[in-house]
């Protein structure tokens, strides 16, 4: 993706089902469960690269031992720095005492993060500033086992408000207004009064003290998390651990953001991408399974595994964005959906440069869009084949001629690259914008001046300022007849509230494509009525019903949009011919059928919350507020 864009952050979970010891003898080390999660992590480094996390529970411990262990890290390489820190941290409780590096139940007793609990997260903050604050996993701290809380997530709540009156009314003082502290305090509350209502029906059979593990046997995290989640709208995939070494993870009940796990006899693993279990611990990807949506994986304290309904189940919508550009593509899934995503470009492309395969060439932006790319060569060697044949068959060619056909192929040069030492130190913006025109920097003397035509082909196209500042403006010095800018991903024409750093209309080139031609059309007056609509509803309560800004795209067709994309992204002065191509909705869900959230492409939120968010981001638009719609 040539405009960088924030998103989902990534979580890891191991939990040891075996004993400590065992994973000491077998693995000849103390450190088997530390590496497995730094591997899970590493992994999933492209979730999240504002800071990163790590907790650890140990089972059983004794009353006056330390059972809860965190480090988190803001750090540039925040996963090198927290798993140093934790290995030196063991390391120092060995030092002189090395005799004991094999024996678990020391180390349980004298080092930290030598526990059987382990919970992992990658941040990528969409909004706010980065401190270490921000940073999960988060803790509900307890002085009873049963009610401490650890957790992390990948979510995004697009009702904050409401779920901070919840908070209000069930009698807390929240310290603060974010998603992060509203789930987890609505979390804690009610595993707080599952443990107390424990507590009740035994307090006249036991001891306090002999209740205690008793309450942690008879907890019901199915009916917490029911009872936690039902007001919660948006997209997530949420983490937690309790003090007394259950843990579960929680996902949307549309299934909105990712969630795998992979169980056996030693362990369960759960993480946001496949690639990474697959990796990390080296199993088949027909073992590693998906967190049904509206289920909650559940850990016993005991280690047994069971996946029960939370929530009622929506239509199940993962983000299609995970596909096209933000989960790892060795993921065999997501690489044959996203050749198929250029593949199904081929014959827009064909007609935009006239079949006119000898004078063009073909590139890609790089390295995301390499995937695609591949597709969309298969597709024009399927032209080509195709043209072969026929020339061949109808025209009755010399063996010359069948020669020269069978040897013809398509033009495919790396025209574009990124200097990644550059930085554009520069403060003022006239200076900064020329500084930025040189990060990306391509091969020379490969195209004919004046006659070849340009095929770029990119992942998405988001705010188009990457291409207006730096890739138009360097491919236009190679002077090419014509260039085509390709999208494997359709327009992105409405504000995500689910994770991904995509909350303000004006960023939206296809948006301001859609508000010049309104104004060139005479239609000014519309964008008036929507936003009256959109006010009128919120007035009412009902501005979570229905997406009002939809109307406005009626008005004109994608083909109209994405010209008026061309002539926004066209630097002043440019002497190439622009064109822009963006996919197709249909065969975008042609191609991923199995993720069909495309709320971000075409409005149809899956929740309620969503619709809400899109008539704000358009108030906001409006009013000129540059600040997030939820």
């Amino acid at each position: 993706m040539s405009d960088e864009i924030k998103h989902e952050c990534g979580v890891a979970l191991i939990r040891l089902k075996k004993p400590y010891q065992y994973f000491i003898d077998k693995y000849n080390s103390p450190f088997y469960a530390i590496r497995k999660l730094y591997l899970l992590m590493e992994k999933q480094h492209n979730r999240g690269q504002d800071g990163a996390g790590v907790a650890n529970i140990k089972l059983d411990m004794p009353p006056g031992k330390n059972y809860i262990s965190r480090f988190r890290s803001i750090e540039t390489n925040a996963l090198v720095h927290i798993f140093s820190k934790i290995e030196k941290k063991i390391s120092k409780a060995l030092e002189g005492k090395k005799e004991y590096y094999y024996d678990a139940s020391w180390l349980k007793n004298n080092a930290e993060y030598t526990g059987e609990l382990w919970l992992g997260h990658l941040r990528y903050g969409t909004h706010g500033e980065n401190t270490i604050e921000k940073c999960h996993p988060m803790i509900r701290s307890n002085n009873w086992r049963s009610r401490n809380l650890v957790m992390a997530g990948n979510f995004n709540m697009t009702n904050v408000d409401q779920l901070f009156d919840k908070l209000v009314d069930l009698g807390q003082h929240p310290f603060e207004k974010t998603d992060t502290v509203t789930v987890m305090e609505k979390i804690g509350h009610f595993l707080e009064e599952e443990a107390q209502r424990q507590f009740l029906r035994f307090k006249e059979l036991y001891s306090n003290r002999e209740m205690s593990d008793l309450i942690e046997s008879e907890i019901d995290l199915q009916r917490v998390l029911s009872r936690s989640c039902r007001d919660f709208d948006g997209g997530y995939l949420m983490a937690g651990l309790t003090g007394y070494g259950a843990a579960f993870v929680s996902r949307d009940p549309n299934g909105i953001r990712p969630g795998y796990f992979f169980e056996n006899d030693e362990i369960v693993v759960v993480a946001s991408e496949k690639p990474a279990i697959k990796t990390a611990f080296d199993v088949e990807y027909s073992e590693i399974k998906e967190i049904e949506p509206g289920y909650s994986l559940i850990i016993s304290k005991e280690g047994d595994v069971t996946m029960v309904p939370t929530q009622v189940q929506g239509t199940k919508t993962s983000c299609s964005f995970e596909r096209i550009y933000f989960s790892r593509g060795t993921d065999p899934e997501i690489y044959r959906e996203r050749k198929q995503l250029g593949r199904l470009l081929t014959r827009q492309v064909l007609e935009e440069v006239d079949f006119d395969l000898e004078n063009t060439v073909f590139s890609y932006i790089p390295n995301t869009a390499e995937t695609a790319f591949l597709g969309l060569m298969e597709g024009i060697e399927d032209h080509l084949n195709q043209y072969r044949a026929k020339q061949i068959f109808e025209q009755n060619p010399s063996v010359e001629g069948i020669i020269k056909s069978l040897s013809f192929k398509p033009r495919v040069e790396k025209l574009v690259s990124k200097d990644v030492k550059l930085r554009t130190f520069i403060a003022k913006d006239e200076d900064r914008n020329d500084m930025v025109s040189h990060v990306y920097d391509t091969t020379y003397e490969v195209v004919r001046k004046g006659v070849d035509t340009l095929v770029v082909l990119d992942d998405s196209i988001v705010r188009g300022t990457t291409l207006e500042r730096s890739i138009l403006t360097m491919l236009g010095r190679l002077k090419p007849r014509k260039i085509v800018v390709l999208s494997s991903a359709p327009q992105i024409r409405y504000p995500d509230c689910y994770g991904i750093d995509m909350s303000r209309m004006k960023d939206f080139v296809a948006f301001r494509a859609l508000i010049d031609l309104l104004k060139q059309a005479g239609k000014e007056n519309m964008i008036e009525e929507v936003y009256e609509e959109c006010l009128e509803a919120q007035k009412n309560g009902t501005d979570n019903q229905i997406n009002f800004v939809e109307r406005l795209y009626d008005e004109f067709t994608a083909k109209q949009i994405s010209d008026q994309v061309a002539n926004i992204v066209t630097p002043q002065g440019f002497e190439p011919e622009v064109s822009v191509i963006f996919q197709t909705v249909e065969n975008l869900h042609q191609a991923i059928v199995n993720h069909s959230g495309d709320w971000y492409f075409t409005g149809n939120y899956p929740t309620p919350g969503g619709f809400k968010v899109v008539n704000q981001a358009f108030i906001n638009f409006v009013e000129n507020k540059t600040v997030r719609a939820y």
